[in-house]
C-alpha cells in the first residue's frame, strides 16, 4: 500500500498501536488467573532470565520510557514480586530484582502466557506469528529514531 498522508488507515502507527492493544487484551484475559497484566508478566519474565538490573537498563529493554516503567513497578514491588535496591556497582543507581514470590508468579503465568501464544499461533498461523515476531524485532532494533534525534537537535 502506497502511503497517502491523508488516509489515516495507512497509517504505520495507529496500525501497530492497535494490533499491540488488541493483543494485550488477548494476553491479558489469559494471564488473569495469576494476577498479572501482560506488562507486569513481561518486566517479570525479563527480570528472570537477565536478574537484577537498573531502571534505566530495565526500561531501555522493554523499550519502555523509564517514567513508565516506575508505574508499572509500583504495584509489582508493593505485592512483593519485585525489590528495588541500590545498584551494587553505582550505589546512586537503583537496581530491580525479582524477589522468591516474583519468581514463583512467573512460574504460575507461564501456563497463561503459553495459552495466549498457542491462541495467537492458531490464529494466524506459526508462520505468520513468526513472520510478524521477526519484522517487529527489526523495528525495535532499527535506528529509526536515531535520526530523529539528530534532526530534533539541528
Amino acid at each position: 500500500m502506497k502511503f497517502s498522508g491523508n488516509n489515516p488507515s495507512g497509517c504505520n502507527c495507529l496500525a501497530l498501536r492497535q494490533a499491540a492493544r488488541r493483543v494485550t487484551q488477548v494476553y491479558d484475559v489469559f494471564l488473569a488467573p495469576s494476577g498479572l497484566r501482560a506488562t507486569q508478566y513481561s518486566i517479570l519474565a525479563r527480570l528472570k532470565r537477565r536478574g537484577p538490573m537498573t531502571i534505566n537498563a530495565l526500561a531501555g529493554e522493554l523499550v519502555m520510557d523509564r517514567t513508565t516503567l516506575g508505574r508499572n513497578i509500583l504495584p509489582l514491588r508493593r505485592d512483593g514480586l519485585i525489590a528495588v535496591v541500590k545498584g551494587s556497582a553505582d550505589r546512586r543507581s537503583r537496581q530491580v530484582r525479582l524477589t522468591p514470590a516474583g519468581a514463583a508468579r512467573v512460574g504460575e503465568a507461564l501456563v497463561g502466557w503459553r495459552q495466549a501464544q498457542a491462541r495467537f499461533e492458531r490464529t494466524f498461523g506459526a508462520a505468520r506469528a513468526k513472520a510478524l515476531r521477526t519484522l517487529a524485532q527489526d523495528v525495535t532494533l532499527s535506528d529509526l529514531v536515531a535520526d530523529l534525534a539528530v534532526r530534533a537537535s539541528a
